[in-house]
C-alpha cells in the first residue's frame, strides 16, 4: 500500500480508501450477509487501506463499527457523514449532533477522524456554515471530531459552486470530498488550486461510476456528445472509444486507467473505490497502485474530455 498525509490533517492515509456507499454498499445492495461485508472490510484492512469512508445515510456504519474492533483504533482513519435535511427541510444543528452521537454507536468508536457534513447543495451552504459549523466546531473541541469537512454533491451541482465557496470564501474545512473522473476534469481548475494552495484534503468520488462499469453507457455518452459538438465524432464511430488508453504500456482496461488518471492527478490524496467482492477489492487497489498512465494518454484525455462539465455524475444504482 501507498500512504500520503491528508491535506495538513496530520493524517497519514491509504491512497486507496474503501468506500462503504455507492452501488455496492459494502455488497449490502446484492444480498451480501453483515458477516459477509464484515469480511470485505476486513480484508482491505489486511491489504493495508487505513482509510474507510462511509455516512449514516449508506446504512454501513454498524458494519464498519464490527470490522474495526478487530485493529487497534489509532491504526484506521474513520470517515463518516451526517446528513443536512430531511426532504426539503434543513435540520437544525441539534439533529446533526445527534446524527453524529448516533454514528459514534454504531462506529463504537469514541471520535471520529473526518465527519462531513453530507452532500451540501449551493442554496444551503449560508445555512451550513452560519448554523451547523459553530456547532460542529465545539464537538471537535469536546474530542468527537477530530477534522471537520464537507462533501459536495456532483449530481445536483455540477460547476462545483458550493466547493468553490467553501475553499475561497472559510477555513474552517479540512477535508473536502468531490466528483472527478476522466469525462469529468473541471475540478483541476476549480478545485485543486485552491486545495493545494491552503493545505486541504481531498478524497475523490465518482472515479468509476456507470459511465465506466456498464456496458454501452460510455459509447452512448460520448454519442450524445458528439452530435452536441461537444466531442470530436470519431468518438461516436467506434465501439471502443478510449481504446488509446489500453496498450502495452499503457492501462489494462477502462477501469483501470480511470483509476490511475485520477490517482496521479496533482491534487489529489485518497481515491474511494467501492465493492461488493474480495476479488474485485484486490484489483481495484491494484490499479489505484499502479504507475501514472503515459503522459501522452494523459494529454489526450485533457484535449479531448478537459471542458466536459456533469458528465457521468449519475447517482448511485440501488441492486435492492
Amino acid at each position: 500500500m501507498q500512504y500520503t498525509e491528508l491535506g495538513k490533517t496530520g493524517l497519514k492515509v491509504s491512497v486507496a480508501g474503501l468506500g462503504c456507499g455507492g452501488s455496492s454498499r459494502l455488497g449490502q445492495s446484492t444480498g451480501k450477509s453483515t458477516a459477509d461485508s464484515v469480511a470485505l472490510v476486513r480484508a482491505a484492512l489486511d491489504l493495508g487501506v487505513n482509510f474507510i469512508d462511509t455516512a449514516t445515510a449508506y446504512g454501513t456504519e454498524d458494519i464498519v463499527g464490527e470490522a474495526i474492533r478487530a485493529v487497534p483504533r489509532d491504526t484506521v482513519v474513520v470517515s463518516t457523514k451526517a446528513l443536512i435535511k430531511q426532504g426539503d427541510t434543513l435540520l437544525p444543528a441539534s439533529d446533526v449532533i445527534a446524527s453524529l452521537e448516533q454514528s459514534l454507536r454504531r462506529l463504537q468508536t469514541d471520535y471520529i477522524d473526518v465527519f462531513h457534513l453530507h452532500a451540501v447543495q449551493p442554496r444551503a451552504y449560508d445555512y451550513v456554515r452560519a448554523e451547523l459549523v459553530p456547532a460542529l466546531l465545539k464537538e471537535r473541541d469536546k474530542g468527537k471530531i477530530r477534522h471537520l469537512g464537507i462533501t459536495e454533491s456532483p449530481p445536483n451541482d455540477a460547476p462545483q459552486a458550493m466547493l468553490q465557496r467553501a475553499l475561497q470564501e472559510d477555513d474552517c474545512w479540512e477535508v473536502i470530498m468531490l466528483g472527478f473522473h476522466m469525462l469529468n476534469q473541471k475540478a483541476r481548475s476549480k478545485v485543486f488550486p485552491h486545495t493545494q494552495a491552503k493545505g486541504i484534503g481531498t478524497l475523490l468520488m465518482f472515479v468509476v461510476r456507470s459511465i465506466f462499469s456498464v456496458p454501452g453507457r460510455l459509447q452512448d455518452t460520448l454519442k450524445e456528445l458528439a452530435d452536441a459538438g461537444q466531442v470530436p465524432a470519431w468518438l461516436a464511430q467506434t465501439d471502443n472509444p478510449l481504446g488509446f488508453l489500453i496498450h502495452e504500456n499503457g492501462a489494462a482496461s477502462v477501469i483501470d486507467a480511470a483509476y490511475r488518471f485520477a490517482r496521479h492527478e496533482p491534487g489529489t490524496d485518497v481515491i474511494l473505490f467501492g465493492t461488493g467482492e474480495e476479488a474485485h477489492l484486490q484489483s481495484n487497489i491494484d490499479s489505484i497502485l499502479s504507475p501514472p498512465l503515459p503522459r501522452e494518454d494523459v494529454e489526450k484525455l485533457y484535449e479531448l474530455f478537459g471542458e466536459l462539465e456533469g458528465i457521468g455524475l449519475d447517482l448511485p444504482l440501488r441492486r435492492s
